[in-house]
């Protein structure tokens, strides 16, 4: 997993995970990379510093590792910071999609890619549905021209 900042061409920066450079860039180029808030396509990376906590000393005075950074309620990995403390608006906005998501759609896991194609031929009745899809059989159902999305959180099933 990779995480960039991210920026639009409004100004507007954000953060996201990505399973690689490579399946940021095939996103990206397919138009499936947009603004948290403004929704625009047109998104680039942007500098961003690294994460490194600093040690922490024990009370015989060695040096402890660094506290790894926990899940968040989206199953996400946040360190201590503001993104910890009271939600801000952009967390309040993903927790709506996700509520708005996981009560209208079903949950098809593994099984998403089959479950699109199946209804894009019409050999299964259309639903909304949401799951889990690798970079090749998300980029294959995009190349089928079968309308797909990432969503911006892992599903409750997936989530530590």
């Amino acid at each position: 997993m990779i995480h960039y900042a991210l920026k639009c061409k409004e100004g507007h920066s954000f953060e996201s995970w990505f399973q690689s450079a490579a399946a940021y860039d095939a996103l990206s180029g397919a138009g499936h990379v947009a603004c948290v808030e403004c929704g625009s396509t047109q998104v680039s990376k942007a500098v961003m510093a690294p994460r490194v906590a600093a040690a922490r000393p024990h009370a015989d005075g060695a040096r402890a590792a660094p506290r790894a950074a926990e899940p968040d309620r989206q199953g996400t990995a946040q360190a201590d910071g503001p993104l910890r403390g009271k939600p801000d608006a952009r967390q309040k906005a993903l927790a709506a999609l996700r509520r708005q998501v996981e009560a209208n759609s079903d949950y098809v896991g593994g099984d998403f890619a089959r479950e699109a194609r199946a209804m894009h031929l019409g050999t299964a009745p259309e639903r909304p549905i949401y799951g889990e899809a690798n970079l090749a059989e998300a980029k294959a159902l995009v190349e089928e021209g079968i309308p797909v999305a990432p969503l911006p959180f892992l599903p409750n099933r997936k989530a530590n």
